[in-house]
């Protein structure tokens, strides 16, 4: 007769459940991503499937594409020079957004190349949002670069792009923090990293924009405005999305004051050293998961 395991067996206890991780979007302070990213591998936690949104979702499809951790911190950590920063500008049509857009698809593909979906060391999938229809669209095959700047065209930042019938644009407006979409990917256990701009940096970001002496005051005031109203709109969907997706651990890194979504670059190393911080905190709970 065979003889039945009990749940404190061996063979239970070797079973690794299956890992999904959720990357928030939050422009520089999703640099903390990959302070997150760094613990995880040295703690050989492994990572089934990733989620990702705007920032989350380019370091996402960085690390699924093969990239470790420590060599996307030393990129971070050059491509935060001003100089650096300046040659993305868009001198010709700023109106259709301030980084050229075909400047970040050059800059992308010198480390995701030609490299589709199903090419990945690990399963990706990265939101964008359809301006056409609006609609939240889930990005899972084709070239993982013309996904990412989809999932990272920020509104008035770089260029929406164009796909067939739909005008997809940065996936934070609808959902910030996927969660639920790497769940539907098959993920057992879900850790969500939330990188999401709060009140306090808002604040600062319009501040900055205020120290700036080619800012007048009055576009510094309707940046404001915008960017507060957005933010409103964004938490909101962003509790209600965590609410239904529920994910097993939440992390969230203290992002140092005066990093916003564009601003703080500077800051790079501080932003993803409170990632690692955050990270080593929730180790115990995630081995737990597992």
């Amino acid at each position: 007769m065979l003889q039945k395991l009990s749940p404190h067996s061996w063979f239970w206890r070797r079973r690794p459940r299956r890992i999904g991780l959720a990357l928030s979007g939050g422009g520089v302070r999703g640099l903390a991503h990959i302070g997150v990213l760094k613990v995880l591998t040295e703690a050989g936690i492994p990572i089934h499937a990733i989620a990702g949104t705007s920032a989350g979702g380019l370091i996402g499809a960085l690390y699924a594409a093969g990239i470790p951790p420590h060599q996307i911190e030393e990129e971070a950590l050059r491509i935060a020079s001003p100089r650096r920063l300046l040659s993305f500008l868009n001198p010709v049509h700023p109106f259709r957004g301030l980084l050229s857009a075909q400047k970040v698809a050059e800059y992308l593909e010198t480390f995701l190349d030609d490299l589709t979906f199903d090419q990945l060391h690990i399963p990706l999938a990265v939101v964008a949002v359809d301006l056409n229809r609006g609609q939240k669209v889930v990005l899972k095959e084709g070239r993982v670069v013309d996904a990412v700047r989809a999932t990272t065209a920020l509104p008035g930042l770089i260029r929406p792009v164009q796909r067939e019938e739909q005008l997809l644009v940065d996936g934070g407006l609808l959902d910030n923090l996927p969660a639920d979409v790497v769940r539907q990917m098959g993920a057992e256990r879900v850790v969500a990293v939330d990188i999401s701009t709060d009140e306090t940096s808002l604040g600062w970001l319009t501040e900055e924009l205020k120290r700036r002496p080619f800012v007048p005051d009055s576009l510094a005031e309707m940046a404001d405005i915008l960017w507060r109203s957005l933010g409103v709109m964004m938490r909101d969907m962003n509790r209600r999305n965590l609410e239904e997706a529920r994910p097993d651990l939440l992390i969230r890194p203290a992002i140092p004051p005066g990093v916003t979504v564009l601003t703080g670059l500077a800051r790079a190393a501080e932003v993803i050293a409170a990632g690692e911080e955050a990270a080593r905190a929730a180790l115990p709970r995630l081995r737990e998961l597992m």
